[in-house]
């Protein structure tokens, strides 16, 4: 190889139309190559990384056409040597794995940011890139009790305990009231194409079981029933058979005062707006009732509802089901089968949901997400929400708002 100079040049500044261009403009009326390339602006303050390739013979012209332009653009300059055997070392470095650390929360604070890049520091990662997903933050954010904030950090490397870290994030975010998402950044995470969520407590803020035992009298014996199930101290399709046998006699015209008023959980329609302008394909897997699943369909725009079907007669409930039930397992054989009619890789799917009956749905996509969810979902589950709404699904998969608000 002919002897060759490699050189980093950084520039800082305030930023303004033209200083790329002009600067690039020299490199190319020189021959030079460029080898790498980065800009970030910060509060219109600039900071630009070229790091190019060229021969020592015109290695001193560039750089003195590089000051004076520099000079002229009112930009601070300043030129770092790379010997040949860091820059192989850097390629070399290529094919290590990459992950994307997402924290949010309604505030995000230095403390959080700190604790979360110590960790990083810990695994031996460096930091590529930072960037902040939601909207620029008023002074007054503290006042807003729907503010949200969101940072990504871009990493590269092998962690030394991938498990350890893990560990790590989740005491973190129970610890310090905020929530940490961490994903290999690979081609999928770049083209999710359908997203499953299950209903009562996650797409809703209710159970609607509950509701319906409310109006039956037997509110107590339900809500005692369903905390158990939840729990995971019964199954699923027990716990079902019974809340459903206490509501018979109930009006049908009460399924219809319910849905007609349903606490649908903060985010949900910004979340369907994106996710149906961007081309994704939405279901919700429920252990309710389709009742109320076809409601939010009607109102929000979902594909499919796979839910429970209550047996009315004379307009009554008759304390039974139709059909099979829509239980854990039944919920993970659903997320495939759309997964193959639509033609979409499991490895393109995502899951959301609270109860431990979404465990087997939120570990078959590849990407499950526990929102707002019980201790036992929060700990199996890779990633969760518990600080925002369900639109927090959306800097998960790196929306920025920026973007959502186009």
């Amino acid at each position: 190889m002919d002897k060759v100079e490699l050189i980093l040049m950084n520039i800082s500044g305030l930023d303004r139309p033209g200083v790329t261009s002009a600067l690039t403009e020299i490199l190319a009326r020189h021959d030079a190559r460029i080898l790498d390339i980065g800009q970030a602006d910060i509060h219109h303050s600039l900071s630009l990384g070229i790091l190019f390739r060229t021969s020592p013979e015109r290695s001193g012209d560039i750089l003195k056409d590089l000051l004076f332009k520099c000079y002229e653009l009112s930009v601070k300059i300043r030129f770092t040597p790379v010997s040949v055997e860091d820059y192989e070392a850097w390629v070399s470095r290529q094919g290590k794995n990459r992950w994307i650390i997402t924290i949010l929360g309604r505030q995000l604070t230095a403390r959080h940011i700190a604790l979360v890049t110590d960790e990083i520091a810990r695994q031996q990662l460096n930091i590529d890139g930072i960037q902040r997903l939601t909207g620029r933050m008023p002074l007054d954010a503290d006042e807003e009790p729907q503010s949200k904030s969101c940072v990504e950090f871009s990493v590269r490397g092998n962690p030394l305990d991938l498990n350890a870290m893990r560990g790590r994030f989740l005491q973190l975010a129970q610890q310090e009231e905020f929530d940490i998402s961490l994903q290999e950044d690979n081609v999928f995470r770049r083209c999710r194409r359908l997203i499953c969520f299950d209903m009562d407590s996650t797409l809703i803020e209710t159970e609607v079981i509950d509701e319906l035992a409310e109006r039956a009298g037997v509110g107590d014996k339900v809500r005692a029933i369903t905390e158990r199930a939840m729990r995971g101290e019964i199954e699923f399709c027990e716990s079902f058979r019974e809340r459903v046998a206490l509501l018979e006699g109930l009006d049908e015209r009460v399924m219809r005062e319910i849905a007609e008023n349903l606490p649908v959980t903060e985010g949900v329609e910004r979340m369907m707006q994106v996710l149906k302008r961007t081309g994704y394909k939405t279901a919700i897997l429920s252990g309710g009732f389709t009742y109320f699943g076809n409601w939010l369909k009607q109102k929000f725009g979902f594909d499919y509802v796979y839910a429970n079907e209550l047996e009315i007669v004379d307009g009554k409930l008759t304390g039974r089901y139709l059909g099979d039930i829509v239980d854990g397992k039944r919920k993970a054989e659903l997320l495939r089968i759309i997964a193959q009619v639509e033609n979409i890789d499991i490895a393109q799917t995502i899951a959301v949901g609270d109860g431990a009956n979404d465990l087997p749905m939120l570990a078959t996509a590849g990407l499950g997400i526990a929102f707002h969810a019980k201790p036992k979902v929060k700990q199996t589950a890779r990633q969760s929400i518990s600080t925002i709404g369900l639109d927090g699904v959306l800097y998960f998969l790196g929306f920025k708002d920026s973007f959502i608000a186009s």
